[in-house]
Parts: C-alpha cells; structure tokens; sequence
C-alpha cells in the first residue's frame, strides 16, 4: 500500500522522488520511495512533540495527522529548474489529507513487527543471562562439591578430622550453592509472587532497595500469572532506573485495580528529566512491549527537577 501511495504521489506532482514517511515511537522513519530506484532517503529522524521534523533534500513535505495524531509524511523532490506548481501543491495536500488511516494501520503493523523482534530478542538476552549464570555460579559450586566429596571419601578411613573439615566445607558449600539457585529462580518467576502475590513480593524487594521504597496497595486480590509477573517486573525496572539515574531520596510503589484493569505507578523525587524530548531507554520500551503483549500501557511523567512517574495497566479478569 505505501509503495503505491508513493507512486500516485510522484507520478501525480510530476516529482522525480516521492517518499511516504512513517512515524514509529519517536522516530520518523522512510517507508516507501517512488521510484524504487532513485535512493531512499538517508535514516530516521527524530520527532519532538506533534511537530513535523525537517526533511532534508525535497522540495515540500507534509504532515500526515489522523485525529491530530502525527502519523508519517508525505515529501516530493521535484526536477531541476521545475517548482512545485499550485495544482500539485494541491495534490500533495490532498493526499497528506486523506492518507491518515492507510498511515496509521501501517504504524500499528510496523510497531507490532518492532516490538514482537524486541521481545525476540529480550529473550534471547535472558536466556544467555541465565546461561552463564548456571555455569558460572551453580555448576561450577557444583562441580566443586563433587570434587570434596570425593576427596572426603579417600580421606574418610584414615583422617577423621581431616574428613570432618572436608564435610563441614562441602555442607557450607552446598549451601551456597542453593541460594545461588535461589536467587536464579527469584529471576524467573520469584516463589513469593507465586505464593503471596503481587504486595507481599514487592515489598520484599522494596526492603533490598538502596533508598526507602514504600508499597501501597489497595484491594488487591490475585490475578492471572502473566499479568501479575508483568506489573511484578515493570515495578523492579522502574525501581532500577531509580536507583541509576534518579538520584532520589525516596520513591512510592502504589497497586490498585481499577475499571477491570491492574494498575501500577512507581514514583520518585529525584531529579526528574524533561519526558516530552527525551526517548524512551531500553528498560522503558521493555516495560512498554511486556504490557503491550498483554493488552496493556505504560506511560511516563517527568520534568527536570520534579521527579518522575511510571505508569502502567493491564485488562484482568474480573
């Protein structure tokens, strides 16, 4: 449907290049040139607000809005020696005008395809995470348990005292080694969230933050897994991210449930950051395509020197 759109606007303006521009998250991305030829524009540009960036190298270019929503553009790079006349400015217009949902069912489908490859690829990332931490941590404790009991059993007839220090390390090591796997497990889906819910598994974790972490929530009852592991790790990102870069002396996690939906907000007195010009980091995105797999949304509030609010909710059974 873009290439199309492309080809009806150049061949209609006469413009030795069309393109159609397609906004996704806070980029205004190429989506399709006419003719497919001539070189599409170089890279994506970055959007602030609902205003139109400036696209380099053509002639005229419009926003294309549905709802007030900027959803792309429309851009066309006449000949040389060959201005844009009234009537293709026209044309032009009146394309940008009616192209408003051809633009915006691409928008859905291009940041679905985006946003399933980010999942992709965050599990792919976690598998490796867990990968290495077995074999770093709990296979190699393993190993070496192994390896002392063996020794314990050479020794065992000859040197009981020896064979008792032997024992008491491997009792200690083994140990070790289950918190380790402990410790893995909480990292997949923590037994306390399983067991007690959503407020006893944060709190848990809000006694290990490195600033005091206060957790409200009101009626909160137990909810499909997949919804309580979303907000359960949602919280702890936005918890981290604190922690990093908020510089905050105090932050409030509150839960609710609210017109059918669970509801999250994590909310600090750091340092805040201007959010209408500042693009959503790795860890937000996450938390956005986690909810947005579920149903759900996530949104952030935050100005320089006011602290900063996350946002989210997800449909739940009633």
């Amino acid at each position: 449907m873009l290439p199309r759109m492309a080809q009806v606007l150049g061949e209609g303006t006469g413009a030795r290049r069309a393109d159609v521009w397609l906004k996704v998250g806070s980029e205004l991305r190429p989506a399709a040139t006419w003719p497919t030829g001539d070189g599409a524009p170089a890279g994506a540009l970055a959007i602030r607000g609902e205003d139109l960036p400036q696209i380099s190298g053509v002639d005229q270019a419009l926003p294309v809005r549905h709802h007030g929503e900027l959803l792309g553009a429309l851009a066309v790079a006449m000949p040389p020696s060959e201005p844009i006349t009234p009537t293709q400015a026209k044309l032009l217009a009146d394309l940008a005008s009616q192209a408003g949902l051809v633009l915006r069912n691409a928008k859905l489908i291009e940041e679905l395809r985006a946003s399933r490859m980010r999942l992709v690829a965050a599990q792919d990332q976690e598998r490796r995470r867990l990968e290495r931490n077995l074999h770093d941590g709990a296979q190699q404790q393993l190993v070496a348990l192994a390896v002392k009991v063996k020794l314990a059993q050479v020794v065992a007839g000859r040197d009981p005292q020896k064979t008792e220090a032997i024992l008491t390390e491997v009792q200690s090591d083994a140990q070790d080694a289950l918190e380790n796997l402990r410790d893995l497990a909480r990292g997949i889906y923590p037994p306390l969230l399983a067991d007690q819910g959503l407020f006893a598994a944060l709190q848990s974790q809000a006694r290990k933050a490195a600033m005091p972490v206060t957790v409200d929530a009101d009626s909160l009852g137990r909810y499909p897994q997949e919804a309580e592991a979303a907000v359960y790790f949602c919280c702890l990102e936005a918890l981290q991210n604190v922690a990093k870069y908020a510089d905050a002396s105090s932050v409030r996690v509150k839960l609710g449930i609210e017109d059918g939906e669970l509801t999250f907000e994590v909310s600090d007195d750091g340092r805040g950051f201007d959010s209408a010009t500042t693009p959503l980091g790795s860890g937000l995105q996450n938390m956005a395509d986690r909810l947005a797999a579920l149903g759900g949304t996530v949104e952030v509030q935050s100005q320089p020197g006011a602290g900063t609010t996350v946002r989210g909710r997800i449909p739940v059974p009633a």
